[in-house]
């Protein structure tokens, strides 16, 4: 069962702001503000299980041109929030980079009083308009 997202605890939405705009410009202290250094992520590319660990991950997003400056729309949403303790919690967003639709599902945790993303599942899901 989902939980609106609206009622996430304020540390999640600044959180997921941060990720919103870390993915689109890659402001990489944003980036490094959200990801965890043990994060992992994980999605299927060509039919094959791609896994990067956070450096590897952040090499990749350091390497490449942002959405922004490729002129990319920015159209991100919340599509689904659920969380099942204080410390764990889950998001589904919805984001437009490089030419397609991408949807996340977002494993977050709270260390030390900090949300962070620890592990990231990804699928692009359809064309950008």
């Amino acid at each position: 069962m989902t939980t609106p997202f609206e009622s996430a605890d304020e540390g999640i939405k600044a959180l997921m702001s941060d990720y919103f705009d870390a993915m689109h410009t890659q402001d990489m202290e944003k980036f490094d503000n959200v990801f965890h250094s043990n994060c992992v992520l994980y999605g299927v590319v060509d039919g094959q299980l791609n896994i990067r660990p956070y450096d590897v991950y952040r090499d990749a997003v350091v390497a490449r041109e942002s959405p922004q400056s490729l002129g990319n729309a920015r159209r991100d949403s919340i599509l689904e929030f659920d969380q099942i303790s204080p410390e764990i919690a889950w998001v589904k967003p919805q984001l437009e980079m490089f030419g397609g639709v991408m949807q996340d599902y977002l494993n977050l945790v709270k260390l030390d009083g900090k949300w962070w993303i620890m592990a990231k599942m990804w699928a692009r899901v359809g064309d950008s308009a």
